[in-house]
């Protein structure tokens, strides 16, 4: 076991380069397979989320060839179907990607129901909609979503509420399907954009994707190509927030300065001074944090990826902020840690409160999820004294080197590695 040892108390100062973006390596890594061809995926961040998909692809009889640390071929030519591996993607909070990916080429597919982080029931009606008005009959046995057709059929579908796992699937099961295929209501993420132009560039042919409306026309085959991942708005975003909670002067360098527009606009509003260049984004911050209000949104909204890294800001920013939740149901579970270290914060329902206070103090904390994991870093190197953070493997899920790039930037963090406690048998 691990944890993040941090002495606050740092301003931030230099460069940091963002790695490729989890939520589109998640997505485009299962979606080689619809190739069956040599598929080499540039870009790729090293954390463990991504290993878990690579290995999974890889039981199932893909060849997996690492060209760098950033860079596989996938040759799925000789991949003959098979389910995927229940203590694999029971573990996964993206395994219902390969749903699509698997309907898709095989027309069948039995995946485990995701994991991942647990602020929030995961539900995939959305997802079996789709793939049901597609001609797929889907049941869910034993824990394990069972989806077979003997053709796909393109359709319209309309998400009930925007969904970016259910738009995603439906692109994958549809590229390969007879006729058009048009999902109304569409999520509109980067990395949905993302994936469509790594179908397109095997050979798919999706448009309008960035839009509400997403239309694919099936293909009778695809092919390999040479795809590089966009950088990740997410991870862009977390360092960002922590220059600014920290204060000093950051350059936030690979990254799509339009992708975080709705991450500067609330920096700004809380006193940071943001710069943009062509690819990357300079964060400074030399006067008082002032409060704000931020809502998470789907995109071009505030993400609620970055909602717990916020809250950091909110928490030592001067008058009283409002928060508020409105993607996810239980997203305030990292809140109890703040507590801990000092915060003063009132949550009701999908909504926090925020009284700024001067400091926090630095106290043994848990990860709760991946990006509270992340806000629990943030909140470490602004406290007063040193924290510890347990629980790190959340945040392996969607941070590569993050020791490595804080500690760059001079922050004071360390990967310490910690001896597990046995429990003692009583006498009975």
């Amino acid at each position: 076991m691990e944890n993040f040892v941090i002495k606050g108390g740092h301003e931030l100062f230099g460069e940091v380069n963002i790695s490729g973006a989890k939520n589109a390596a998640v997505a485009i890594i299962p979606a080689a397979i619809l190739a069956g061809d040599v598929v080499r995926i540039e870009n790729i961040p090293q954390i463990s989320d991504v290993q878990l998909i690579i290995e999974i692809l890889d039981s199932m009889g893909a060849e997996i060839k690492l060209i760098n640390k950033n860079t596989i071929e996938v040759d799925s030519s000789n991949l003959q179907y098979q389910g995927v591996p229940y203590e694999l993607s029971s573990k996964f909070r993206a395994s219902y990607y390969l749903i699509g990916a698997m309907l898709g080429r095989f027309k069948k597919a039995e995946v485990a129901m995701p994991g991942g982080c647990n602020f929030g029931v995961r539900p995939i009606d959305l997802h079996i909609k789709g793939f049901e008005m597609l001609g797929a009959d889907v049941n869910i046995v034993d824990g394990m979503v069972c989806a077979e057709a003997d053709k796909l059929v393109g359709t319209s579908i309309y998400m009930d509420v925007v969904s970016v796992g259910a738009t995603i699937n439906v692109m994958l099961a549809a590229v390969l399907a007879r006729g058009l295929t048009v999902i109304e209501n569409a999520a509109k993420e980067p990395h949905i954009v993302d994936l469509a132009n790594f179908l397109n560039s095997m050979g798919a042919d999706v448009r309008g994707a960035g839009t509400d409306v997403i239309k694919i026309r099936g293909v009778e085959k695809m092919h390999g190509c040479t795809y590089s991942i966009i950088p990740d708005q997410i991870e862009a975003g977390t360092y960002m927030v922590a220059a600014a909670a920290c204060g000093g002067d950051v350059l936030v360098k690979n990254v799509i300065p339009k992708h975080l527009e709705s991450i500067s606009a609330k920096l700004i509003e809380a006193g940071a001074e943001i710069i943009e260049y062509d690819d990357a984004v300079r964060v400074t911050r030399f006067k008082p944090l002032t409060k704000c209000n931020v809502k998470t949104m789907p995109h071009p909204g505030f993400p609620t990826d970055m909602q717990p890294q916020m809250a950091i800001i909110l928490s030592i920013a001067h008058g009283t902020s409002i928060l508020t939740e409105n993607v996810w149901d239980n997203r305030y579970q990292y809140i109890g840690q703040l507590l801990r270290m000092g915060a003063r914060v009132q949550v009701d329902g999908k909504i926090a409160v925020f009284e700024g206070v001067d400091r926090l103090t630095g106290v043994n904390v848990k990860a709760t999820d991946l990006r509270a994991g992340a806000a629990m870093i943030i909140a470490g190197m602004v406290a007063d004294g040193t924290t510890t953070v347990e629980n790190i493997n959340y945040i392996d899920r969607g941070y590569e080197d993050v020791v490595a790039k804080f500690s760059s930037l001079g922050a004071d963090i360390k990967r310490v590695k910690v001896q597990e406690s046995k429990a003692v048998p009583t006498a009975g």
